[in-house]
């Protein structure tokens, strides 16, 4: 049995629960149930009908496609590309490398020397979402954030069935 209601992780996710119950939620020990009632209130925002199988961040998660594929996917149903790739790789990507494009960002003269530092902002290119910024070197590669155990995620953390997948 659940500790708090589907309703209250809804509020959750959305941002509008009660300070006193997130406080408690935040301080106790989580339930079994809680990473279905999360995948559960996710699922309900978005619109798109393949599974979540892992959020990755607030509008962009794992999902299982039709052909049980895990892919990247953004809130509006975009795809990127297969979970293990980097889906930055696929997105629509500002660089903010002049003065000019980093004084939107800061006072002209708190503003990084882009000779040492850029911002790279990384958007769906369906929706026009922000998903990341990262703030490299000019010349540093694009950075692959991590990729995740998912089985392992399943049966050692939250003691699920793992959600099947072709491969």
């Amino acid at each position: 049995m659940s500790t708090y209601t589907d309703e209250q992780v809804a509020h959750l996710v959305d941002g509008t629960l009660n300070w006193e119950t997130t406080f408690r939620m935040l301080s106790m020990p989580k339930d079994n149930s809680r990473f279905e009632q999360y995948l559960k209130a996710l699922q309900a925002k978005v619109g798109f009908k393949e599974r979540i199988v892992l959020p990755l961040g607030p509008h962009l998660h794992i999902v299982q496609n039709a052909n049980k594929q895990w892919v990247t996917q953004c809130d509006c149903g975009h795809a990127f590309c297969d979970y293990r790739e980097n889906w930055k790789l696929h997105a629509a990507i500002y660089v903010r490398d002049t003065e000019e494009a980093m004084t939107e960002v800061y006072p002209r003269l708190m503003a990084p020397d882009t000779q040492w530092q850029v911002y790279r902002e990384y958007y769906c290119p369906s929706c026009g979402t922000m998903h990341d910024v990262e703030a490299p070197t000019p010349w540093y590669p694009v950075i692959h954030d991590f990729e995740p155990d998912i089985e392992a995620f399943y049966e050692e953390w939250v003691g699920l069935p793992v959600p099947e997948r072709a491969d």
